[in-house]
């Protein structure tokens, strides 16, 4: 994963125009200044200069006869591989481009850091005692202070701090549910949900959520469902996309293993539509690192390994978290890569399976990676070497979990703990 990191960096300076060395004085050029002070966002424009050595070849006797164009072509064999790339390069960009156009002007910014309302948290004295810190505590930390206090003392700080104890990995999920209803009829564009248990909710930027259907109770098998684009605390649960949205793929999980609990956790931010925010990983990382926690929060209240299942371009942000995530089983499906060549270089132990059907439209973004662009190896395929999960039957880029399909039936067996 390190390795496909420092590619993403150097992929990042490519496309900014950063040069190798120092430009002008101070060593920084107006690319360099442009990024620093726009972070995360890449130009079309920049360029980046080098001054190669002569070759071998020019330093021959008889170079000098050559004609310009002569010295200038490249060596055949990394001309066709060049061309090769590039060409796969140009299909992604046509294909993004062609389905519902490139994402306008920055794209999405990702939401991130501890929750609202974590300044009050940090100043309530009310205990005697500082508070865990939301951005530094870990999962542990914070089973360990809950564990501390007394049934009033801890729905007196839900109460005043529903949007920090709501969103703490690690504090009781009964306590998060409490919290998270009273945030949620605060807010006028989600109270509906208040009723339901809601695992997670931040109101920031398009809104994020987290709901359990089943018991989320230790002991009980844990599912965790990771959607693609498009998803939000408003578009998770639509009713005219039963099995394309996280809410409805866990219902149909759900009832197809009851005897497993399944979080539809919308928890980062996605992107929209099939643009640039969707070829590059820059969402998928900030998911990467809240996809994580929540598998260390389940950890420390005792709640067994889950298996998750990556959607889309949640499998991009599954792919970055495996290294820390808690899980025993790593299921993608309609993947368009998870940035790594391999299982091995996922870095986990989790078993790894991946689904993909013929008509899924996803099949027709190469499997890339130039320039931050793309998401490399297909996890489909069989040098990725995942177990395959059977999918004929499926239907398109979200027919995964229909009812009576291979598909679904195999899933439920993973997260039920039955798939060998």
């Amino acid at each position: 994963m390190r390795r496909w990191r420092n590619r993403d960096r150097n992929d990042r300076e490519a496309r900014t125009g950063r040069a190798a060395g120092p430009t002008g004085a101070g060593g920084r050029g107006t690319a360099d200044r442009n990024r620093e002070a726009h972070p995360g966002s890449c130009t079309a424009t920049g360029t980046a200069t080098d001054t190669a050595a002569p070759s071998p070849a020019a330093r021959r006797p008889g170079a000098a006869t050559q004609s310009p164009a002569a010295r200038r072509r490249p060596a055949r064999g990394g001309g066709r591989r060049w061309r090769r790339t590039l060409t796969a390069l140009v299909l992604t960009t046509a294909v993004v481009a062609g389905t519902v156009g490139w994402a306008a002007g920055s794209g999405e910014r990702p939401v991130t850091g501890p929750p609202p309302g974590s300044e009050a948290w940090r100043a309530d004295t009310s205990l005697g005692r500082a508070l865990p810190d939301p951005a530094t505590a870990t999962p542990r930390d914070v089973a360990a202070f809950f564990r501390t206090l007394g049934p009033a003392q801890r729905r007196d700080l839900a109460h005043r701090h529903p949007s920090v104890v709501g969103n703490l990995d690690g504090a009781p999920v009964a306590l998060r549910y409490e919290a998270n209803a009273t945030a949620l009829r605060r807010d006028a564009r989600f109270a509906h949900l208040a009723g339901r248990r809601i695992l997670a909710f931040d109101p920031r930027g398009r809104g994020q959520v987290a709901e359990v259907f089943g018991d989320l109770a230790p002991g009980n098998r844990v599912a965790v469902v990771v959607p693609g684009s498009d998803i939000d605390a408003g578009s998770y649960d639509r009713r005219t996309d039963p099995y394309g949205t996280p809410a409805g793929m866990a219902k149909q999980l759900r009832g197809a293993a009851p005897g497993t609990a399944v979080i539809a956790w919308a928890g980062y931010t996605t992107p929209v539509g099939v643009g640039l925010d969707a070829a590059t990983g820059e969402l998928a990382e900030a998911g990467a690192v809240r996809l994580a926690r929540l598998t260390e929060g389940l950890a420390a209240l005792g709640t067994p390994a889950p298996a998750v299942f990556c959607h889309s371009y949640g499998s991009v942000v599954c792919g970055l978290a495996a290294p820390r995530l808690r899980a025993r089983d790593l299921v993608v499906l309609g993947s368009p890569g998870m940035r790594a060549g391999t299982v091995a270089e996922l870095g986990t132990d989790a078993r790894v399976w991946a689904a993909k059907d013929p008509s899924d439209w996803i099949s027709r973004v190469p499997n890339v990676h130039l320039l931050g662009l793309g998401h490399g190896t297909d996890p489909a395929s069989p040098e990725f070497g995942a177990r395959p999960v059977p999918a004929a039957d499926a239907d398109g880029h979200t027919g995964y979990f229909a009812p009576g399909t291979e598909s679904l039936r195999t899933f439920a067996a993973i997260a039920g703990g039955d798939a060998r």
